[in-house]
């Protein structure tokens, strides 16, 4: 038996190689199962597109379009009662109130914050904030003529889930109905966590605290990380977004994903990707919001069937 010339032996070992660094990507990228994902999506249509944000119908309206005056925007949330937008800066610590168009209407100081992430609407002037690093959740109180937010004055939960640095906490949403706040672990590994008891909505009861996650759903969150949630009440779906895989998920109500809307250029109406999509929110109306570091603008609209 003739040993392989060397051209056909430096070939085949190429192929190899190109093999595994597919495969290796693949596995690291989650592609198999976003593949799979794709085609479920497709057949599953008929049945979701009625009953569901379904997240294939939404375009780009407003893209890319700078937040003058804001430098390193993270997390995004909808307040139903001034009909606006809320994000936080992390560097210079502040609360930002947003127009639906992306204008700043105020900057509220934040102070005693170490690594403030995100920003959820509870209740009419009533926020939760969390604290990456320290995985620190704050209750605060934002009214029209607060001047500033101290840390020391909110009631706080700490975590203290799988502490790693600067991967704890991204996203938070939550259910009213249900009292449930929702916390997103960015990675390693990612998770999703259903927090009940916080922030207490009857403060004449015991402060209990009470913590469920759910691994089987959360290993079928096919990203690499997840940055922001919301959450939506007309279908009781959750929107995960992921920064890396540039992806937009919608879960059902057991945690399956559904529907996807992909950040890429040239899909949804995009021109170009979504360099750093930090923040999702979403109106009454089922508008999407998003915020992208270090100051980008987006809007989604849902279109209407043809």
């Amino acid at each position: 038996m003739r040993l392989l010339s060397k051209p056909r032996f430096l070939l085949l070992a190429f192929v190899v190689l190109a093999l595994a660094l597919l495969i290796t990507a693949g596995q690291y990228f989650r592609l198999f199962e976003r593949g799979l994902f794709m085609v479920q999506e497709w057949r599953h249509t008929a049945e979701w597109r009625d009953k569901s944000i379904w997240l294939p119908d939404y375009r780009a309206t407003r893209q890319a379009m700078p937040i003058e005056g804001l430098a390193d925007v993270s997390a995004l949330t909808f307040d139903p009662d001034r009909r606006s937008l809320f994000t936080v800066t992390n560097k210079n610590s502040e609360i930002v109130e947003l127009s639906l168009d992306g204008k700043i209407l105020r900057r509220v100081p934040m102070t005693g914050f170490g690594d403030p992430e995100a920003i959820e609407y509870i209740s009419t002037d009533v926020y939760v904030i969390t604290d990456e690093r320290q995985q620190r959740l704050f209750r605060v109180h934002l009214s029209d003529d607060t001047a500033f937010v101290d840390a020391a004055d909110s009631e706080q939960l700490s975590l203290g889930i799988g502490l790693n640095g600067n991967k704890g906490f991204e996203g938070l949403a939550y259910d009213a109905a249900n009292h449930r706040l929702f916390a997103a672990k960015e990675r390693d590994p990612v998770r999703i966590y259903e927090i009940h008891g916080f922030p207490q909505v009857d403060a004449a009861r015991p402060f209990s605290v009470h913590i469920v996650d759910d691994p089987e759903r959360d290993a079928r969150l096919f990203v690499r990380d997840l940055s922001s949630l919301q959450y939506d009440e007309r279908t009781n779906h959750l929107l995960a977004l992921s920064d890396e895989s540039r992806l937009v998920l919608e879960l059902n109500a057991d945690g399956k994903p559904i529907s996807a809307l992909s950040l890429l250029g040239g899909q949804h109406g995009l021109k170009k990707g979504v360099p750093q999509a930090e923040g999702v929110a979403m109106d009454d109306q089922g508008t999407l919001y998003l915020v992208s570091e270090p100051n980008l603008f987006y809007v989604f609209e849902k279109q209407a069937l043809e």
